[in-house]
């Protein structure tokens, strides 16, 4: 798993995470789990054209396989308050929850960013599309032509 258990202190209490968890790891690992899920899906590239308009395509595995100081410190953070935000969701110990809403909410914008290519993060490992021989680059995503013609017989 990209996120330690120990990233979180940046942004919960380790008593306020027992608390809410009642001390079960579990609940701390899955949330952990789906933050990493969900930045996953906005740093991986679709299947749709418009992912062919020349934006990066990030090296996901590569990213959230770095371990120790190799990991981007921004995508720690934002991925910590991620799982904060699906830890406070089972309970309002000590802690605001607008606030953390807000802080959730401001991390996944800038996702969506970096999703739409409106930023870029230059330390992070990117994909060199594989370059197809038979597509003309300059049309490329589109194509053009016509039918072959019908014929009555």
């Amino acid at each position: 798993m990209f996120l330690k258990i120990n990233d979180l202190k940046n942004s919960i209490y380790n008593y306020q995470i027992d608390q809410i968890t009642d001390g079960d790891t579990n609940i701390t690992l899955q949330a952990m789990a789906a933050a990493e899920e969900e930045v996953r899906s906005y740093l991986t590239a679709n299947n749709r054209r418009e992912w062919a308009d020349g934006r990066l395509l990030y090296d996901v595995d590569k990213i959230l396989s770095a371990e120790g100081d190799e990991r981007n410190p921004l995508i720690v953070s934002h991925m910590a308050t991620i799982a904060k935000y699906y830890i406070v969701e089972l309970c309002n110990a000590d802690i605001i929850y607008e606030v953390a809403k807000e802080r959730y909410d401001r991390a996944i914008n800038w996702f969506e960013k970096i999703a739409n290519g409106d930023l870029n993060l230059n330390t992070l490992p990117v994909i060199n599309p594989e370059k197809d021989d038979s597509k003309d680059e300059s049309t490329f995503p589109w194509t053009y032509g016509s039918r072959k013609k019908f014929n009555h017989e």
